[in-house]
């Protein structure tokens, strides 16, 4: 009768209930009654919550991101170390051909969806080993973010019912994040693409299919290949700092940058590029400062990580060939 009760009970817990409501088992059933009315098979719902588990790793995790221990001063050099640096070097002349072909497709230079591959996966070296269902139920029944990570595990579900990959081998980051570009199950229904036209959407095995998913993505967020991200600069004595936000109606001109005295870092003139910059100072005046492009909001589309965005603009701007 127990049983009987906590079942009903979990079928009928709202989308809102979090973790100091109901019991993991109980929001469980939530999502699986969530998932048939979505149209999820009986099946792909039996097996991907057959065995789920509460993963409080990755909520830890969550709590521990580096915006909340590590100035970029820190941060940067760690995450875009020499070795990287040397490998992304490597990678991007090896693979220069089928780059060049898929970023002249989708308008994005080709650096940065190498830089993209060696900060999100070190070049599909490190995916994750969460499985996924397990990660997204777990983050969702933490609360914090309950609406984003119950969208995200309806989405991971129907990447199972469409079968794009095995349930055995749904693995990825504590966040649900998948594959060696790191998607988030949404982001793969949205922006995955046959970048070596077998007719699949692998980003977990085939480099081309997860250079083309990195390039799509960035295409379908307004990314323009006219354009850098930004730069570091340095600001002028006594600089009104209300200018700085990576808002609308914020952004100036470089030519209209320069005037108010803003350099590059090493002290020379701004570009004479016609482009609209925001200035973003991430750890406040005293820290790193940035003139920043269209581009790199795209990045934070990609990632809300401002540390995120800076290291894969950091690493692309050092790969060449």
């Amino acid at each position: 009768m127990k049983k009987l009760l906590s079942v009903a009970l979990g079928l009928a817990i709202a989308s809102t209930a979090y973790a100091n409501e109901v019991s993991f088992e109980q929001y469980i059933e939530g999502l699986k009654k969530e998932a048939r009315e979505k149209g999820i098979s009986e099946q792909v719902v039996k097996q991907a919550f057959a065995n789920v588990e509460h993963k409080p790793r990755a909520v830890k995790a969550d709590n521990n991101q580096p915006e909340k221990r590590l100035t970029l001063d820190e941060y940067i050099p760690r995450a875009v170390p020499d070795w990287k640096v040397k490998q992304a070097k490597s990678l991007y002349k090896e693979h220069y051909a089928e780059l060049s072909k898929i970023g002249e497709e989708y308008g994005v230079q080709p650096r940065f969806i190498v830089a993209l591959w060696g900060i999100e996966s070190n070049f599909g070296r490190f995916t994750g080993n969460y499985p996924v269902i397990d990660a997204l139920s777990t983050m969702a029944y933490d609360g914090r973010r309950e609406a984003f990570f119950r969208k995200e595990t309806m989405a991971a579900l129907q990447i199972l019912d469409e079968g794009h990959i095995p349930y055995e081998d749904f693995k990825g980051s504590w966040a649900g994040a998948m594959g060696q570009c790191q998607f988030m199950p949404s982001s793969f229904l949205s922006f995955a693409a046959d970048g070596n036209g077998d007719g699949k959407k692998d980003i977990w095995n085939s480099e081309a299919d997860v250079f083309a998913s990195a390039a799509n993505y960035l295409s379908q967020y307004g990314w323009n290949d006219k354009f850098t991200w930004g730069r570091q600069v340095k600001l002028p004595a006594g600089f009104d700092m209300n200018l700085e936000g990576r808002v609308e109606g914020k952004e100036k001109t470089l030519a209209q940058w320069n005037q108010l005295g803003i350099t590059r870092y090493d002290g020379s003139s701004l570009p004479q590029v016609d482009v609209d910059a925001w200035l973003t100072a991430p750890d406040n005046a005293n820290g790193r400062v940035y003139l920043v492009y269209n581009n790199y909001n795209v990045l934070m589309k990609w990632n809300r990580s401002y540390y995120f965005a800076l290291a894969v603009s950091h690493l692309a701007d050092r790969i060449t060939l």
